[in-house]
């Protein structure tokens, strides 16, 4: 089972955006996502928007690329109308599911497609998310040549018994010919891995870690496993067939990830990112760092985004608005030439600086206090060793090691 849209308002069947709401005058960058719900399985832990399978025609793989673009004209449409000049786009992230349940030629169409309609600018970042089992050389290579320049391979985990756990069917030694496939064709690389695993060990976790650096990736993501209710794993866990994850454990393989990604010349740069540090790169600003994920670093810094797809999230100035969930009837709505919008909301002034402070601490850059800031928690922060004491003297939160492992405290002092 999916999670279920937020509540919001009633979205224009037309898909217009208030020209009063879309502050053009902003100059942010422009990113777009395009969400591929199609998987071979459905893994225990997800709950993302997927399903298994077809729907029928512009609902599944082979017909799936032209309904994405017709949603892609809409979307064009609308930016004109709001008096928007066109912006190419700065990221292009296809994510899932899993994007590469399509073949490479169909990935290539939409990717076209979306730099005719939008453009796409110069020395852009392109990235698709791949299970190990559905890419090959030839697909990899084909993925390089329409333009796509990274590819973010789930891994999760390097032991087969936590794989099995999470319902993953690819084989561990599939991923490093993946990563070596990718790079033969000059694409950049990341791995995921999810740490927390019921049943994974401390031991269990350390080799994954290794396992992920001894690839030569340059960009390695480590998440924590969250049980969501209404997902396979949460049943097992309510039926206690699967202990349920422990925060203190979790805590100490967060920290053994960052002290052997430290060692292998990765640095955080978000809590849960770590990319491969560069030569001359020892003293950047971490979100500056070459491998950074600079899709990702769209949302923490309040671009806008055009989602693609069905559940998909778009955000353009203080307008927010999501897509009908099932593929089908994202597929109808697209065809009939009406939005595919489910609803909306606007944000206002409080709203947005809530969302500042909230996304933008989780980075490295850390975030400069404003007028929702509770600055009067900021010596506790620091007494606390949760913030850097340094910056902190000049209103400026930046999280330590201990900080990023109690972020949500952090955040509730700095916006409570």
């Amino acid at each position: 089972m999916s999670p279920s849209l937020p509540q919001g308002i009633a979205w224009p069947r037309d898909g217009a955006l208030d020209p009063a709401l879309a502050e053009p005058a902003a100059g942010r960058p422009l990113s777009l996502y395009v969400h591929v719900p199609f998987c071979r399985v459905r893994c225990g832990y997800c709950d993302f928007n997927t399903y298994t399978t077809g729907f029928g025609e512009g609902a599944e793989p082979g017909s799936y690329a032209t309904t994405v673009l017709g949603e892609a004209d809409q979307a064009v449409g609308a930016l004109e109308r709001a008096g928007f000049a066109p912006r190419p786009a700065s990221t292009v992230f296809f994510g899932g599911g899993t994007p590469t349940m399509l073949d490479a030629g169909e990935l290539g169409d939409i990717l076209l497609g979306l730099r005719e309609r939008f453009g796409v600018a110069p020395g852009a970042e392109v990235t698709t998310e791949a299970n190990p089992e559905t890419v090959t050389p030839q697909s990899l290579e084909a993925l390089a040549g329409a333009g796509f320049t990274r590819v973010s391979v789930g891994m999760q985990s390097a032991v087969p018994r936590v794989l099995a756990t999470l319902d993953r069917e690819h084989r561990p030694e599939r991923v490093p010919e993946v990563v070596a496939w990718a790079r033969q064709v000059g694409l950049d690389v990341s791995v995921d891995l999810i740490y927390g695993t019921p049943g994974e060990t401390l031991d269990d976790w350390r080799r994954s870690v290794e396992a992920a650096v001894a690839m030569g990736p340059d960009h390695i993501s480590a998440y924590a496993l969250v049980v969501e209710e209404g997902t396979r794993m949460g049943a097992q866990v309510a039926r206690g067939e699967l202990p349920t994850p422990d925060p203190d454990d979790e805590a100490d393989k967060y920290e053994l990830a960052d002290e052997l990604l430290s060692e292998a010349g990765f640095r955080w740069y978000e809590i849960s990112n770590f990319a491969r540090v560069e030569a001359g790169e020892e003293d950047l600003v971490a979100t500056r760092l070459r491998h950074a994920s600079r899709h990702n670093l769209a949302y923490w810094r309040d671009w806008d985004w055009w989602g693609l797809g069905p559940g998909a999230h778009s955000h353009v100035g203080r307008q927010r608005w999501w897509n009908v969930k099932h593929p089908r009837a994202y597929a109808g709505r697209v065809r009939a030439g009406t939005s595919p919008a489910a609803a909306g909301e606007v944000l206002g002034t409080d709203t947005r600086e809530l969302e500042r402070v909230l996304l933008a601490v989780r980075t490295a850059e850390g975030v400069h206090l404003g007028p929702l800031d509770d600055r009067s928690g900021v010596a506790g922060l620091v007494e606390d060793g949760l913030v850097e004491p340094d910056p902190a003297r000049e209103g400026h939160i930046v999280l330590t090691l201990r900080g990023r492992l109690l972020a949500d405290l952090v955040t509730r002092t700095l916006t409570g």
